[in-house]
Formats: C-alpha cells, sequence, structure tokens
C-alpha cells in the first residue's frame, strides 16, 4: 500500500457533510483503485507478462523505461526509431531484446508494429509524429499507451479514437498525473469534504530555456509549444472539480519559432473558475492550488506528480494555525501506476482506461485547438479548412 502519512476526518473537516462535492467520474476511478495501491502487484497472477515495444527513444522515454520495467508482467522486447544506430544503443541501454529501425525495405516504426512479440507499445515520439505513428500500431492490431498530447488536433485525436474502436485495442492518452498517488490523494480530500466545495483553481508550469528551432518544444512541426505540452497538467486539476468549461480568455505569446511559447488562460466553469499559465519564457512559481468554501489545498512545485500536499480548512486558519501536510511516497521516476493501469485494461479487455477516457481527451484536444486559434496560432491545414 502507498505509505502516505493521512490526515484525518477529525483534523480536516468540521462535521459538515460534503453534500456539494463535484467530482467528474474520472477523478472518482481512483477513489477506490487497489491495483493502483499496490503497483508493483501483478494485475493477473500467472498471466503471460505483456510485451512491450517503444517508438521514439529520446529523453521522455529514458526516463518512462525504467518505470515500465519495475513491473513483474512486463517484458521489454523492442524499440524502434528513424537511426537503426540509436534503436539499438536505447536498446542496449535498456535491456530491449530487438531494436528496429529505418531500412531500405521498411521503417523502424513498421517493422516494430509487425513485430508477433510486442502486445503494446509506449510512443514517445514528438506530437507531431503521433497520429502516423500511434494508427499504423493501432492498424496493426497493438495495444497503445501515446504521450499527451494525443495528437496535435482534435481531428487526428478523433481518428486515432476511431480507429481504436474498430480494432479493440487500448488506445491510453499518457495523462499520468491522474493516475499518481498524490492526486488520487487530493481528489480522496475533495471528495471527503476537506476543503468544501471547490470553486477556485490557480496553476502554473514551466521554466526558461533559450529558443532552439532544434528542439521539439520549439518545432512547428513536431507540435512545439506550451498549450499542448504543458497546459495539461494544471488543467488536469481543473477538470475533476469544476465541470464543463462556459467561456474562456487567453494571453499567449508566440515566440520567435512561431510556437506559443507563454500562455495563460482563464476558464469560467460551471463550478467556478480556474487561473492556469505555462511558460518556456519565464520561472513561474510551479503549483497547484484548490480553494474551497472550507479551505485549500495546495501542491507546490512538482503539480504532475506531487509528493507533498497541504491543507489549510477554515477552522484551522481562524486558529491561527498551520497548514496540515501529507508527505507521499513515489515509486521510480512516478510513472509506474500509469502502466500498471494500461495493463489492467489489456487485461480486462478494455479499449479506454476510466483514468483517460476518450471523450476527456477529445474536450481537451478541442480546447487546446481553439485556445491556439485564439492567440493566432495556425493549424494544420485541415484544421483551417474545418473552421
Amino acid at each position: 500500500m502507498w505509505p502516505w502519512t493521512s490526515l484525518t476526518s477529525t483534523q480536516l473537516t468540521a462535521a459538515r457533510p460534503p453534500t456539494d462535492i463535484h467530482l467528474a467520474p474520472f477523478a472518482r476511478t481512483g477513489l477506490d483503485a487497489p491495483h493502483l495501491d499496490s503497483p508493483l502487484d501483478p494485475t493477473h497472477d500467472g498471466a503471460e507478462p505483456l510485451g512491450w515495444g517503444v517508438v521514439g527513444p529520446g529523453s521522455i522515454a529514458e526516463r518512462v523505461v525504467p518505470d515500465i520495467a519495475r513491473l513483474p508482467d512486463a517484458r521489454l522486447i523492442a524499440v524502434s526509431s528513424r537511426s537503426p544506430e540509436r534503436a539499438r544503443a536505447f536498446a542496449d541501454r535498456h535491456g530491449f531484446r530487438h531494436a528496429h529501425g529505418d531500412t531500405a525495405g521498411r521503417t523502424g516504426l513498421e517493422a516494430l508494429a509487425a513485430d508477433p512479440e510486442v502486445d503494446v507499445v509506449y510512443v514517445a515520439s514528438p506530437h507531431g509524429y503521433h497520429h502516423t505513428h500511434v494508427s499504423t500500431l493501432l492498424k496493426a492490431g497493438k495495444h497503445v499507451v501515446c504521450e499527451k498530447a494525443l495528437a496535435i488536433t482534435a481531428r487526428e485525436v478523433e481518428d486515432l479514437i476511431r480507429i481504436a474502436g474498430a480494432q479493440g485495442v487500448l488506445l491510453m492518452e499518457a495523462v499520468w498525473t491522474a493516475m499518481t498517488p498524490g492526486f488520487r490523494r487530493a481528489m480522496h480530500l475533495v471528495a471527503d469534504g476537506a476543503i468544501g466545495t471547490v470553486h477556485g483553481v490557480t496553476g502554473s508550469i514551466g521554466f526558461n530555456i533559450p529558443p532552439d528551432p532544434g528542439h521539439r518544444l520549439f518545432a512547428p512541426e513536431d507540435g512545439g509549444g506550451v498549450t499542448l505540452d504543458m497546459l495539461v497538467y494544471p488543467l488536469l486539476w481543473s477538470d475533476p472539480v469544476q465541470g464543463e468549461i462556459l467561456s474562456r480568455s487567453v494571453l499567449g505569446h508566440l515566440g520567435p519559432t512561431e510556437v506559443d511559447d507563454d500562455l495563460a488562460v482563464q476558464l469560467r466553469r460551471e463550478h467556478g473558475w480556474a487561473q492556469l499559465s505555462a511558460t518556456l519564457t519565464r520561472v513561474p512559481t510551479t503549483g497547484i492550488a484548490l480553494s474551497g468554501t472550507h479551505g485549500w489545498l495546495r501542491a507546490d512545485g512538482r503539480l504532475h506528480n506531487p509528493p507533498r500536499l497541504e491543507v489549510m480548512t477554515t477552522d484551522r486558519l481562524q486558529a491561527g494555525g498551520e497548514p496540515l501536510v501529507e508527505e507521499i511516497t513515489v515509486i521510480g521516476a512516478g510513472y509506474v501506476p500509469q502502466f500498471r493501469e494500461a495493463t489492467r485494461c489489456i487485461r480486462q479487455g478494455l479499449t479506454e482506461s476510466p483514468f483517460v477516457p476518450w471523450e476527456l481527451s477529445r474536450v481537451r484536444a478541442r480546447l487546446f485547438d481553439d485556445i491556439r486559434a485564439d492567440i493566432g496560432l495556425r493549424l494544420p491545414h485541415d484544421e483551417q479548412q474545418a473552421r
């Protein structure tokens, strides 16, 4: 079980029944998920380990793959890259059996898609390649966990969902935060009424790095920019507690490579408002705060995988007390629960995870299209025609 230092209901609530708590179904899924409480235990004892493949052996995959390897019911089978040398070097570092690179006869992606030992593929290529890579794998009958954003437009996301449904395989956007112990614990506290009804969410994420046209974050063809790469994290804390987006106000800046490098979004939602920002041009006070009718909850720093939560109730504030603190243990780099959930879904024949349902990916993709249009960022040609 997760060794979090729990706060008691006596500490957190003043006998106020949580009659007006709004919590989306995908967040409620995490309130009772024993397979994520013990994510290093197999979901199905005695089942043959799943064979994993990886597309895109870059910096993200370097961080994530060791967490896949932690699962006792996972085997690292194959990695693909356009470069055979790069694929082989990554495979050797992490213990994959096969390395597939482009040859005169077929691409590394095609070779991985045809590899009979591969059951499920983690796609870690830049956003601009997701539609091509994921659709190829789905059509080959592979289950897919794809890094967010699932694709660079809502139309592409819808197409991938269509293919996955037709093939009857899992398609899961890798919004890993939804399955982390820190996020799940925060949703427990909200559901228990610890801070009353949440009306406000504020959050920021990002860092300051020099523009580099060769880096995926600054390359338009790679789907660079903060909307696709970063906004999902603070948005994920607003989505479960605030309902439908009713209106938005957007401030954004396009950098020298014509990607959105600084963004501020204010959302008026069914249950309150959210102020969210993401940046590549400054050093923000990274974190998230949920403010409710009876207190606030805050995760500073690593809002994508919080190891620490602070809660302040009205009663403690009025008494001059300090916020209550929970320390939360994280396994590895924090991605283990995501791959435990993907394994569970595959074992149970699910094509979508209730933690990251397809409808959430659809709604998010439409919002990201709208935000980029608001700040004058050109979408791919087919999306421009659709508007």
